[in-house]
């Protein structure tokens, strides 16, 4: 069952919303091979807001992904992608429905 997770807002520059769309879908191969990230989603919100939703069991789960493969990209592209550092917000998961 998840319990925790991340929601992250990501502000793409102008002209670079293809790119952060290819980001995206980059980073799905990279969190397939994390056993604690039960839940991942790329995420569009609007024209140049884009997001990343993923889920956790427990708390190392999720630090585990903070300082995996996809974080580090994501943070080595911040300057060059998006308008402003991501917004990175812990949330708890109250209820989910998952696969299974």
């Amino acid at each position: 069952m998840v319990k925790l997770a991340l929601f992250v807002r990501l502000e793409a520059k102008p002209g670079k919303e293809k790119e952060v769309e290819s980001f995206l879908l980059n980073g799905l191969p990279l969190v397939q091979a994390e056993p604690a990230t039960t839940a991942w989603f790329g995420i569009r919100l609007g024209p140049s807001t884009f997001g990343i939703f993923d889920a956790f069991p427990d708390e190392a789960g999720r630090q585990a992904h903070l300082s995996g493969k996809v974080a580090a990209v994501l943070m080595e592209k911040a300057g060059e992608l998006f308008t402003k550092p991501p917004s990175i917000e812990k949330v708890d998961v109250l209820a989910a429905k998952l696969p299974g």
